[in-house]
């Protein structure tokens, strides 16, 4: 299939079997690529469609999705920015690839998992749900979204350097205040995935996502 000219370089892998419904939108950490999570997504929800995009902010020629201004300290403006970029981007694929908007599913690790929480808190219509593998609190929006409806996982490491617990613990009450239904998954190592993140993620993936798409 040609890929078409979007606003994101890309890949786009077409969804199989009973999951036709559901794209996965697949999010790298700092220094990722469009290939990255390509594995996860199908070890996550097998035959699911999978879209990943590569962040358009280099930070010494590492892609990210939006500018920071130290470890922990983000560029809010540019934040918001791109995070409106990025939702457009979502738009504009699943109207070139015929994808159903309600089905959107964010998995993002680290830089990618703040970039879907931003799109959460900013643009919440263009996510059904999402998985934050080591996220933190992107920003502050003046006035919460309603996200009644919508489901978060939050992985976190307890021993994580960079997303600590009391940002998780901070981002959770964020979500959950503004009606989502927030699970945790707690890992006992640091920032890095572990098989039990991907083992919880696929049994949270078939609970709030599969089974519904299949009821």
């Amino acid at each position: 299939m040609k890929v078409p000219l979007l606003s994101f370089t890309h890949r786009y892998v077409p969804g199989t079997g009973t999951t036709l419904k559901t794209t996965l939108l697949l999010l790298h950490g700092t220094g990722g690529s469009e290939t990255d999570l390509l594995d996860l997504g199908r070890e996550l929800l097998p035959g699911a469609t999978l879209l990943s995009p590569r962040g358009k902010v280099l930070e010494n020629g590492m892609p990210r999705f939006f500018r920071r201004l130290a470890e922990g300290v983000f560029d809010l403006e540019d934040l918001e920015r791109r995070t409106h970029e990025l939702a457009d981007f979502v738009r504009e694929a699943c109207d070139a690839y015929a994808l159903d908007p309600d089905g959107i599913v964010a998995v993002g690790y680290s830089n990618g998992a703040n970039i879907a929480a931003s799109m959460l808190l900013l643009r919440p219509e263009t996510l059904a749900a999402a998985v934050l593998f080591r996220p933190m609190v992107p920003m502050v929006p003046s006035r919460l979204p309603d996200l009644k409806g919508r489901s978060v996982l939050v992985a976190a490491g307890q021993v994580d350097p960079i997303a600590n617990s009391s940002q998780t613990k901070k981002l959770v009450e964020m979500l959950s205040g503004a009606g989502a239904n927030v699970a945790m998954h707690k890992h006992a190592g640091g920032h890095e995935l572990g098989n039990d993140d991907v083992a919880a993620a696929q049994t949270w993936i078939r609970e709030h996502v599969a089974n519904k798409e299949a009821r």
